[in-house]
This record gives C-alpha cells, sequence and structure tokens, in this order.
C-alpha cells in the first residue's frame, strides 16, 4: 500500500526535513484518531495513519520544538 502524500512531499512539511519528526508527529496524531476520530481533513481510507499523513500534509497538524533550559 502506497501512502499518498509521498515522503518527499512530507518532509516539506517540517523543520530541515527530518524524518523522524516526521513518524513522531504522524504516530501521535494517529493514536489521537484510533481513539476518537476527530479528523480535520476528509480522506479517502479509514487507517488512522493516513488520516494522520493527509492532515499534515494539509499543515492542519504541527509541531513546536521542545526548549531546553541550559545551566
Amino acid at each position: 500500500m502506497i501512502i499518498k502524500p509521498g515522503i518527499s512531499a512530507l518532509e516539506k512539511c517540517v523543520e530541515d526535513g527530518c524524518r523522524y519528526i516526521l513518524v513522531t508527529m504522524a504516530a501521535k496524531r494517529a493514536r489521537m484518531l484510533g481513539e476518537n476520530d476527530d479528523s480535520t481533513v476528509t480522506c479517502d481510507s479509514e487507517n488512522p495513519v493516513s488520516k494522520a499523513v493527509m492532515e499534515i500534509s494539509c499543515g492542519k497538524i504541527g509541531y513546536k520544538k521542545a526548549k531546553i533550559d541550559e545551566e
């Protein structure tokens, strides 16, 4: 099964195209959608991962970098 949009399009949605951030975002959002399907976009698939990826590509889901206090 091929998930659309592709990884090249998704890499543009995060800083420096970090795939680790993409995977983490998609996994966390897919878990949320699995518990309570409150998707912010329409998607052809019922798969929570596909819905999460679609939300990321549409810019509906984002992330904030955690600030580390250095002492």
